[in-house]
């Protein structure tokens, strides 16, 4: 059972009607559109989810709205729907990022379950994004001084040798030590590289 929202976006009434029915089946609320242009209209950047998409329909299709939301910056999954004469608009879709495409006529269980999938992804990636955040503004509470420590005992370096090389009395790496662990919320140096790590490369300096 997921807790995510899908949003469906088809111009076909009896499709929006099923999809609502096998997702709230599999416990995944949803809600529908009958055009590329309504959810545009009422898409905001703080909407979560995934987004299950028709290739074709009148008016705006399927890709121009995935074409609008990249530029809107949105990073929520997409599932396309698609007709076989559609297969090569999807996978050029996919290669710009989308979820997955799923052709008509689709399997119900295959469909939700990439829905649930799809949901399930967004959700690590809004609490991976989160971390970063949280991660990001630790980091940036540190001092100078605190960060040199940092850096050395993320290289595995003894007090002893920390105090050595930056001239300054081992008490104080002890202190700077507890400091650096207490700011970002870790009890170890292992921990601590595991924080890091969200960031990526580079991304302690």
């Amino acid at each position: 059972m997921s807790t995510g929202l899908a949003h469906l976006v088809d111009d076909d009434a009896a499709i929006r009607d099923a999809l609502a029915w096998l997702l709230r089946s599999r416990g995944v609320q949803s809600r529908a559109w009958p055009s590329a242009e309504a959810f545009l209209a009422d898409y905001r950047e703080d909407m979560s989810g995934c987004l299950l998409l028709d290739i074709r329909m009148v008016g705006m299709t399927g890709t121009e709205l995935f074409d609008h939301l990249l530029e809107r910056g949105c990073t929520m999954p997409v599932i396309f729907l698609t007709g076989h004469g559609d297969v090569p608009l999807a996978v050029k879709a996919l290669k710009r990022g989308a979820f997955d495409f799923i052709e008509k006529p689709f399997n119900d269980n295959e469909l939700a379950d990439r829905v649930i999938e799809a949901l399930r992804h967004e959700e690590s990636r809004r609490w991976q994004d989160g971390m970063r955040a949280e991660v990001g503004e630790r980091l940036a509470s540190l001092t100078e001084r605190e960060r040199e420590v940092m850096a050395s005992i993320l290289a595995g370096k003894l007090n002893k040798v920390i105090a050595d090389e930056l001239q300054i009395a081992m008490r104080t790496v002890e202190v700077h030590r507890a400091r650096i662990f207490d700011k970002m919320g870790v009890r170890s140096a292992v921990e601590l590289a595991q924080r890091l790590a969200l960031l990526g490369p580079g991304g302690s300096r």
